[in-house]
Formats: structure tokens, C-alpha cells, sequence
């Protein structure tokens, strides 16, 4: 693992040099596409991108855990959590990715 970070400034870079967009019509793009699926989530809607994955957000009901330190029993209260399954396309990809050696200093494309 490199231990890099994408973030949306390098999304909106990339939407620029790939698509043709300015980098202002770049940057709006890539926040309305997160502010889309941040919706469709939070209305708790499946989120499906093909040749990528989906995601989606799980009920998790109230349970017993316990304090890793003291062993003591806390409860945790119920709560929703966000989920993503990648797409089997996405999977080979970061598969052959790996199978292929990588020079010092560079990430696999």
C-alpha cells in the first residue's frame, strides 16, 4: 500500500484534462456528482455505478459489545452504516494491478 489519498481537487483535475471542461466547470461537476450520491444515501437509496460497485447503507440493530480494555459490557445503540461491494470489473483490475511489479515512487495506473 502507497498510503496515497485521491482527493476531489485531483477528481476535478483529472475530469479537466480528460473531459475538456474548464476547471471551474470541472470542480462543479465532481461536487455534484458526490452530492448526488451522498443524497441518494442519505434517503436510503442503493447507489449502483456500473463497472465500479455499489453502495448502500445497513441497518445495525442495538448489541451488547464489550470495552477491549476493561471487559466490560456497553451497549451500542442502533445506527446505519454505509457500505460499498465493489464491481467484479473493479476487483480484476486491482487484481492485475498488483500482479504487476511497481517502480519506486509510482502507483500502479
Amino acid at each position: 500500500m502507497t498510503g496515497q489519498t485521491v482527493t476531489r481537487a485531483q477528481l476535478s483535475e483529472a475530469v479537466y484534462q480528460e473531459v475538456g471542461l474548464s476547471r471551474n466547470e470541472s470542480a462543479e461537476l465532481v461536487e455534484t456528482v458526490l452530492n448526488e450520491i451522498s443524497a441518494a444515501l442519505a434517503r436510503g437509496e442503493m447507489v449502483k455505478i456500473s463497472s465500479f460497485g455499489s453502495f448502500a447503507v445497513r441497518r445495525k440493530g442495538k448489541r451488547i459489545g464489550r470495552n477491549p480494555k476493561t471487559g466490560k459490557e456497553v451497549p451500542i445503540n442502533p445506527r446505519r452504516v454505509l457500505v460499498f461491494r465493489a464491481s467484479h470489473v473493479l476487483k480484476d483490475q486491482i487484481n492485475t494491478a498488483l500482479s504487476k511489479p511497481v517502480a519506486a515512487g509510482t502507483r500502479p495506473a
